[in-house]
């Protein structure tokens, strides 16, 4: 029997999601360590809290490799010879048997103030003189408008959605950690340190060593029960080892029996 996790709807074994609700089911395997069943995504067993995630599988055996025949090493490519050009050097006989041919300047072109004398001296007859032009000098370029400065783009800032558990006893607030994927809540031992210790807080010792684990999936946040001695309860309804449900806001969790140790879910 698989128990919804979100609605706690028995459902028969096999099943993809619950007949209630609709919700996927998580799949279920075994512990390699002491045969209880967990979640296939589990990172530790509820019962014996051997870890799932560093289990490694049976090395494969190495497959022989077949007998390669050895290759005869390849000849070298004979690489082309240069193209060799014959440069004449200065002074050699075939320079000096060449004979220099002085090259002309190039002709100067008449100023227009000695083409116009030029023609009256050529044309007697003209009664008029004839008067050059005076040539206008460039009017330099007027300086350009300084450019306006672009608009500044107002920065977008994103807001990260912080969740945190009030503690219903002593009215305390705890924040969960941004940065950890799955918040390991219980008391101090030596194999999973708590992320959220709570051997502080009153008749906390109804709460296990490893007691629960909070998964983080996007904006989603799931709890799961480990295998714990005096369970855990959401709104009151036991959490069976093995199943996650999804926190809501005002959600009730309660670590152990008796409704002593006790948070309400925040966003």
């Amino acid at each position: 029997m698989i128990v919804c996790p979100n609605c706690n709807h028995p459902n028969p074994d096999g099943a993809v999601q619950c007949e209630a609700c609709y919700t996927p089911l998580p799949v279920l395997s075994t512990c390699p360590n002491c045969k209880a069943p967990v979640q296939t995504d589990a990172s530790f067993c509820g019962q014996c809290g051997f870890n799932l995630q560093g289990a490694a599988p049976p090395a494969a055996s190495a497959s022989s490799d077949p007998d390669v025949p050895s290759l005869s090493p390849l000849e070298p490519l004979i690489s082309p010879d240069p193209l060799m050009f014959p440069v004449e050097a200065e002074g050699s006989e075939a320079a000096l048997a060449t004979p220099s041919v002085p090259v002309p300047p190039p002709a100067e072109s008449p100023s227009p103030v000695a083409q116009i004398i030029e023609s009256v001296a050529s044309d007697p007859v003209a009664s008029e003189p004839v008067i050059a032009e005076p040539v206008s000098a460039p009017v330099p370029d007027a300086p350009a408008a300084p450019l306006s400065p672009p608009p500044v783009a107002s920065s977008t800032q994103l807001q990260v959605q912080t969740a945190r558990l009030l503690q219903v006893q002593t009215n305390l607030t705890l924040e969960l950690p941004t940065n950890l994927s799955v918040i390991h809540i219980g008391k101090p031992n030596d194999r999973i340190p708590p992320d959220i210790d709570v051997s502080g807080f009153p008749n906390s010792e109804i709460v296990s060593r490893i007691h629960a684990d909070i998964r983080v999936e996007a904006d989603a946040y799931y709890i799961e029960d480990l295998g714990s001695s005096n369970g855990t309860y959401i709104n009151n309804v036991p959490l069976p080892p093995g199943n996650r449900h999804r926190l809501r806001i005002g959600d009730r969790i309660a670590l152990g029996k008796g409704d002593k140790v006790t948070f309400l879910f925040q966003a």
